[in-house]
């Protein structure tokens, strides 16, 4: 015998309700931040004269490495991966920056550009990774 249960309905999925679910929001600010990050970049790279060339670019610079570590860092806890992919980004863009100065050639379209190249390199790690893992474990009996 089967019982059947009856659910009620939560006030948020009511008809007319205006209140959406968390999970609905994350893409939404995820594109968004992936677009204020796309301006940033490209403002820098235009050099132009825009008062919100800085910060965009800024927001870029944390944002592009944070992003690729916290992807290869799936396996920890969201605060700890936030926190090592923010710290990693930090380091990134440290030794960029270092790298850049210590070799004569420092320009800001030039440090966007190997921030970009390395967070890209960092973020096609991750689907390498779990497809290596993968291999690996059909391997063994």
């Amino acid at each position: 015998m089967q019982t059947i249960r009856i659910k009620t309905p939560s006030p948020d999925s009511a008809p007319g309700s205006r209140a959406r679910p968390a999970r609905d929001l994350a893409p939404l600010l995820a594109g968004a931040a992936a677009a204020v990050g796309g301006v940033g970049a490209v403002l820098a790279f235009a050099d132009a004269d825009w008062p919100l060339r800085a910060p965009c670019t800024l927001f870029f610079l944390l944002a592009a490495p944070s992003g690729a570590l916290a992807a290869v860092l799936r396996g920890l806890a969201p605060l700890g991966r936030a926190v090592a992919a923010v710290a990693g980004a930090i380091a990134v863009d440290m030794l960029v920056a270092q790298g850049m100065l210590a070799v004569h050639r420092w320009s800001a379209p030039g440090g966007i550009a190997a921030v970009t190249a390395i967070s890209s390199l960092i973020l096609l790690l991750s689907p390498a990774r779990r497809l290596r893992g993968r291999t690996a474990r059909r391997r063994t009996p």
